[in-house]
């Protein structure tokens, strides 16, 4: 059964836990960075760094609202990224944990393609090319562990389980939620396996807080049909 991680919005406190242990259990380097004026740290995602705790302040509907949002990759049921590098030996799906995993072999990929298929901007590349994001702590979660982010969540804001189960669980808590913001939403829940519950729009909390249609998956769909054409393409090409 395909696994999943819940993450409710509404009882981060960006205590960033999760990201200091995701750094802890993947051996990954701190970031050099600079003070921006913002407890948000690192500015970005990166080769070294798999997750980040997203920091808005927004003013909604007049009061002012602190929104935070552990960015991670969403290990997509039909990973766009896995289909536009038709090459399962740099990109696959493990379909008992869920976990879309990137391989050493990526740094063979076209890393810019990889990065721009993704409708959640997560892909980055190492100085060699090769690709690395959040792995889903596969390791762990074959040998029965939960993954190091949602183990070290002081809150209970990040669930870990079966993927049905998990989906089951983010309904009825947005339910709840919706009690006291009405406009609370699940982030395409049917698409992928990391499931966010937000409280207010997803503009609010981030860019690519959620897939937009018409540049995530519709069109990554096109370019790996294109891309599974352009070799036949080019034999009818030299026939001609």
């Amino acid at each position: 059964m395909s696994k999943a991680i819940f993450v409710d919005t509404t009882t981060c406190t960006a205590c960033r836990g999760c990201q200091i242990a995701c750094k802890q259990w993947h051996g990954l380097p701190a970031e050099q960075t600079t003070n921006r004026g913002t407890f948000e740290n690192p500015a970005d995602l990166s080769f070294n760094t798999y997750k980040i705790v997203r920091m808005r302040e927004e003013v909604i509907d007049g009061k002012l609202n602190w929104l935070f949002f552990p960015e991670q990759c969403r290990h997509c049921l039909e990973p766009p990224c896995r289909d536009i590098a038709q090459d399962e030996s740099s990109i696959f799906r493990n379909e008992q944990t869920g976990a879309v995993i990137f391989t050493a072999n990526s740094k063979n990929l076209d890393a810019q393609e990889i990065t721009d298929a993704c409708p959640y901007n997560i892909p980055r590349a190492g100085a060699d090319g090769t690709l690395a994001k959040c792995d889903m702590c596969n390791d762990r979660v074959e040998n029965g562990l939960l993954p190091a982010c949602v183990q070290t969540c002081p809150t209970g804001a990040m669930s870990f389980g079966d993927l049905e189960e998990m989906r089951d669980k983010a309904k009825k808590r947005l339910e709840v939620v919706k009690q006291k913001y009405p406009k609370a939403m699940l982030l395409d829940p049917d698409d992928v396996s990391v499931i966010y519950l937000v409280a207010f729009e997803p503009k609010y909390y981030h860019e690519f807080a959620v897939a937009s249609r018409s540049t995530g998956y519709d069109m990554t769909r096109k370019m790996a049909l294109r891309k599974m054409f352009r070799p036949l393409a080019n034999i009818m090409s030299s026939l001609t």
